[in-house]
């Protein structure tokens, strides 16, 4: 039991001095990779730049207990810093104490969300936001945090919470921007694009071996903060009109207490349940994916209780919501984590930082966090995604559309709640219209296929129509007016066999249904029969009295139907050489 609420009890028993040197290594490349991105989110989500750095300390040391991901990275990450802004933005002002208190209460009460959804075992809603949805989502954030971040590029003031507002507010600005400004942001943009890109592979060619030239390539962020940050304090820059950061206080986290305001929670309480539900997502995907190049396992449950614990964490030490970020755990697995303590000796690096670095970024210019960002969250937009979904899917495409138009002209919480409800809506119509075939027998075979795309036997006075859907409220009406418009149509038929291979379920409103189709089916001189129906349901429909009122019988294969119903064409057809496909496979 303690083992399973205590994931760091079972992998710290096995922990040694080679597991310590990879963790080591790992934590050093990740620590390099997290401080200007730790700066560069807090500023994403209206927080002073050392709040990033905080809420890099305490939700990493806390996760490394709680988590079963080896190789999860814990921190700010730039969709839940859009998501934080967007929440407090609605109860304070940027740059107020309230500000402050109320970005604490929304990672206090996300952490208390998850803490609880991992004790119910309720991970399983994160299910509710089906893939299209969470990568529209975000696409459309990454685009909207790179449009926002546009204004400390060009060094404008631009107002507006939905992309037109801000691309309007861009567009109106851009002939003021200051030139200096924009030459350190697009410079320090253009040079992170190609550290991410080519840096890599230019020093493997050059001799570097790749691991080093990996972590010289994620070093990228810190040699842009480094060269523009003595630049600015060079040339006295913020004379020029570039903004600068300004006196960061250095020093371990404060510890904080949330406002205990009713108020205050009541009006922050959708906004934190969004947030915990999409950081699990996020976190979970990346966690999985992660693990299983490793052949281990996460245990969902437990990891909402250690990103809970993380964020709570946060809370009393001065941060804000955090969750497992993709790019940085890819880079923390590629570096060699073997351990969730890699994490906590990041934590460490992070602390280090906050004690003896941030006298040195007060010269740092703006524009080169927002070219952090940009650079960072352009990796996540991705709209060749809806077109292979559109492919595949257009009903899961037009979600991810919806999705995406929505976050962009309503907000980020009105996206996210749109997508939801299309995704839940689509799912009702699909299961409202379940796929239903007539089959036939398959010559030389006791196999039964679509009459639509096989050459098949079928009885002049027998239909077999096939349900491949579970049977619930939603669909009930659909079955009957199906069979009942396959007997209105032929006054031959004298036998119905409804065959079953994929109904996994008979709610109580499709049991009424088929008490009904019986019912007609008997007026109207027709027989109705089952086939292959499952054991769990079998065992369901027997507490009832549809058994006992049923016309016909329940077969155990739709072969048993037809050889019982129709022995002599069954016997010819299994007797007759098999045909040849006729059309594509089913």
């Amino acid at each position: 039991m303690l083992k399973r609420y205590l994931p760091i009890l079972d992998w710290g028993a096995r922990y040694g001095r080679e597991t310590l040197g990879a963790d080591l290594m790992a934590a050093v490349i990740v620590t390099i990779m997290l401080i200007p991105q730790s700066l560069a989110y807090a500023m994403l989500a209206g927080l002073p730049p050392e709040v990033g750095l905080y809420a890099s300390i305490a939700p990493l040391l806390l996760y490394g207990v709680f988590g079963t991901s080896r190789a999860l990275a814990v921190g700010p990450v730039a969709v839940v810093s859009l998501m934080t802004a967007a929440a407090v933005g609605q109860v304070a002002e940027v740059g107020t104490p309230e500000y402050y208190g109320a970005a604490l209460a929304l990672a206090l009460l996300s952490g208390l969300m998850l803490v609880a959804m991992g004790v119910l075992k309720l991970g399983f809603l994160a299910n509710f936001l089906s893939h299209p949805v969470v990568a529209g989502f975000i696409t459309a954030s990454g685009v909207i945090i790179a449009a926002g971040q546009l204004k400390h590029i060009l060094g404008v003031k631009v107002a507006g919470e939905s992309l037109p507002e801000t691309v309007w507010g861009l567009v109106e600005a851009a002939s003021s921007a200051n030139l200096v400004t924009l030459a350190i942001g697009a410079g320090a943009a253009g040079f992170l694009y190609w550290a991410r890109r080519r840096l890599k592979p230019l020093l493997v060619a050059r001799g570097l071996a790749p691991r080093l030239a990996d972590a010289v390539a994620k070093a990228g962020p810190v040699a842009a903060v480094a060269a523009t940050t003595l630049l600015s304090w060079g040339l006295d820059l913020q004379s020029m009109g570039v903004a600068i950061v300004g006196d960061v206080p250095s020093g371990l986290p404060p510890i904080s207490a949330p406002p205990l305001d009713l108020g205050l929670w009541t009006s922050l309480l959708g906004s934190a349940l969004l947030i915990s539900v999409i950081g699990f997502v996020e976190s979970v995907s990346v966690a999985q994916t992660l693990a299983a190049k490793r052949r281990q396992r996460i245990h969902p449950d437990q990891e909402l209780i250690g990103l809970g614990a993380a964020n709570i964490g946060a809370a009393f030490t001065g941060g804000y919501p955090v969750t497992g970020g993709f790019a940085r755990s890819v880079v923390n697995f590629d570096a060699g984590a073997e351990t969730p303590a890699a994490g906590a000796f990041t934590a460490v690096g992070i602390a280090l930082a906050t004690l003896f670095l941030t006298p040195l970024l007060h010269f740092l210019p703006v524009a080169t966090l927002a070219a952090t960002i940009i650079v960072a969250v352009l990796s996540l937009v991705d709209f060749g995604s809806i077109r292979r979904t559109w492919v595949y899917s257009r009903s899961d495409a037009l979600a991810a559309m919806a999705t995406i138009g929505l976050t962009w002209v309503l907000g980020v919480e009105a996206g996210v709640i749109a997508g939801v409800a299309v995704s839940i809506g689509l799912h009702l119509w699909r299961t409202s219209q379940p796929h239903c075939a007539i089959v036939g027998q398959v010559p030389g075979t006791e196999h039964f296929r679509n009459v639509d795309r096989h050459n098949v036997v079928t009885v002049p006075d027998l239909v077999t129509l096939r349900v491949d859907e579970s049977l619930w409220f939603p669909n009930a009406r659909f079955l009957e007016d199906k069979l009942l418009d396959l007997v209105a149509g032929d006054c031959a038929l004298r036998d119905i066999v409804l065959m079953c291979p994929a109904v996994n379920s008979i709610d109580a409103s499709a049991l009424e249904s088929l008490e009904e189709i019986n019912r007609r089916l008997k007026d109207a001189g027709v027989t109705l029969h089952l086939s292959e129906v499952k054991g769990p349901v079998m065992d369901r429909l027997k507490k009832t009295h549809f058994l006992d009122e049923l016309t016909g019988r329940v077969f155990l294969t739709q072969f048993d139907a037809i050889r019982a119903l129709r022995p002599e064409i069954a016997a010819a057809t299994l007797r007759s050489p098999r045909c040849e496909t006729a059309k594509a496979a089913e």
